[in-house]
């Protein structure tokens, strides 16, 4: 089936723009050309366009959908393929998610004490914030304000 840009973007659910970004980045193959110099597409490149959304939404970066997206093409390297990538992402992402919960204990913890300024929480000792020992802190050298 043949698409122009404008129906494979809106099936993707992408603009023209992304397409074409996407084609100068290599992550979508390059269209044929209709004799008017207009882009011809396939469906596989709507597909192509859903895959790097949703790997998109799991975390990966353009850059690790392209080696992905190259590893694929080439089955080469099988140490770097989607397990190995998956798992990298998987540990990122939980170590994100406890930091992110000790920011929420923190926050939690700030309320339940009633921290209404920061500077008056900066310099208490019953503050759950970390601000106390942030700013007693020395600066380091060359530093400025």
């Amino acid at each position: 089936m043949s698409l122009r840009i404008t129906e494979v973007a809106q099936a993707a659910g992408v603009n023209r723009e992304t397409v074409r970004y996407y084609e100068r980045r290599g992550l979508l193959e390059q269209p044929d050309r209709s004799p008017g110099g207009h882009r011809i597409y396939d469906d596989r490149a709507v597909q192509t366009l859903r895959i790097i959304k949703a790997a998109q939404r799991l975390g990966f970066t353009l850059d690790e959908v392209a080696e992905l997206i190259e590893v694929g093409r080439r089955r080469r390297r099988r140490d770097s393929g989607l397990q190995a990538r998956a798992q990298a992402k998987l540990e990122e992402v939980e170590a994100r998610m406890a930091d992110l919960a000790a920011i929420r204990d923190n926050l939690r913890a700030a309320l339940d004490a009633g921290c209404d300024d920061l500077h008056q929480c900066a310099t208490s000792d019953c503050c759950p914030l970390p601000f106390l020992s942030i700013t007693t802190r020395s600066a380091p050298e060359g530093a400025g304000a």
